[in-house]
């Protein structure tokens, strides 16, 4: 039993060594396994914000009044708005109107008299082609609006507020940062792109150059030709993940609350997901020029549209949202988030492991048993 065991181990072995080689003189691969990853982080991490800055805004004021130029003055040291200041509501709403402005802070003409009564309102008009901006914008003059009315408030100045106060705070992102929120989802794409769409061409390429039928007459199994052809492609990944976490850590300032032992075993869980889909693409199209759209089409995009990266997952329809529990980033996606942002909770960390894990085993076997059945 033990001679068979060192029989496999060195087969295996021997697999492996020729798959890294083949990786060694392989630029293309080298290249999206470790300066991809770089790139794709650099790209979309300063790239993809869903926050805004310098905001161009008008500030309408019908009456520089002293309140209402304090008012102004709020938007003006913001580093949220870029504001123009006019003194009449058209030539304001022709700035919004050619897109000079994305927004307008109307201050009335009877503001002061009004707050001194204890209701002064403020309008605020926002450009809608972009609703998503629009909403941000508005949400962002409310609390600059909200500020000025605390600062006058402590002072014991008259605001036009009842007497209840809003007091907010966001948890686990105190800095309100969107990239907090994206950069672990960058690190989901980075690791699909590695363990898919690379392995995706791995068996096809064989295939292709007809090794794998000298493989086949040979004692070699189909556990150690997988074992063989993934390892090299599961040392690359890593080396892409361990990139991924410093360029969070060190370029965006990204916390980091959970365990560096958890993350790095989900993550090689979720690796071995990716190599599953890939080696199953691979050995049942044949064909590298196939595996690589296919590859692209049910792991990247999906992973990229689908899995909670950018949008949020109950905002879509019932149908769609029951579709996303069939893919694996998105069980990653929220692993991730979760541990970067809000620690080792564990009500989320042991479900979604379980179901990777069960994919992960599930694309594995399917892998091997497409490569099987061409042994027949």
């Amino acid at each position: 039993m033990n001679k068979e065991l060192r029989a496999r181990w060195r087969r295996t072995w021997a697999l492996m060594l020729k798959e890294t080689r083949q990786l060694r003189r392989d630029p293309s691969s080298i290249g999206l396994g470790v300066l991809l990853p770089v790139m794709l982080v650099l790209l979309f991490g300063y790239g993809l914000s869903l926050d805004i800055r310098l905001a161009p805004v008008a500030i309408v004021l019908e009456a520089p009044t002293p309140a209402a130029v304090e008012l102004a003055a709020g938007f003006e040291l913001s580093p949220y708005f870029k504001t123009t200041v006019v003194t009449a509501m058209p030539e304001a709403l022709a700035l919004l109107e050619r897109r000079q402005v994305n927004g307008i802070i109307r201050v009335p003409i009877d503001f002061t008299t009004r707050l001194e009564q204890g209701g002064a309102p403020v309008q605020i008009l926002t450009h809608g082609v972009d609703a998503n901006t629009a909403r941000l914008l508005q949400g962002y003059a409310e609390g600059a609006i909200s500020q000025w009315a605390q600062r006058r408030q402590g002072e014991g100045q008259t605001v036009g507020y009842g007497p209840v106060t809003l007091q907010t705070r966001l948890w686990f992102n105190e800095a309100n940062d969107s990239h907090y929120f994206l950069v672990p989802g960058l690190i989901v794409l980075v690791m699909t792109l590695i363990g898919a769409f690379l392995t995706s061409l791995v068996m096809a390429r064989e295939w292709e150059r007809g090794n794998l039928e000298a493989l086949f007459v040979t004692p070699v199994r189909v556990s150690e030709i997988i074992i063989g052809k993934t390892m090299p492609y599961f040392g690359l990944g890593l080396t892409g993940l361990t990139l991924c976490l410093l360029s969070s850590k060190f370029l965006f300032g990204v916390p980091f609350r959970g365990s560096v032992t958890v993350v790095g075993l989900i993550s090689m869980l979720y690796l071995w997901v990716c190599l599953g889909m890939g080696l199953y693409i691979s050995s049942a199209v044949r064909n590298q020029f196939v595996a690589c759209q296919l590859a692209v089409l049910t792991t990247f995009l999906p992973a990229l549209m689908l899995s909670g990266f950018i949008f949020d997952l109950r905002s879509m329809p019932w149908w769609l949202n029951m579709l996303t529990r069939l893919l694996p980033a998105r069980y990653y996606v929220e692993l991730l988030q979760t541990l970067f942002l809000a620690g080792d909770v564990w009500a989320v960390i042991w479900p979604d492991t379980l179901i990777l894990s069960g994919m992960a085993v599930f694309f594995l076997w399917r892998a091997a048993a497409v490569t099987r059945k061409s042994l027949e």
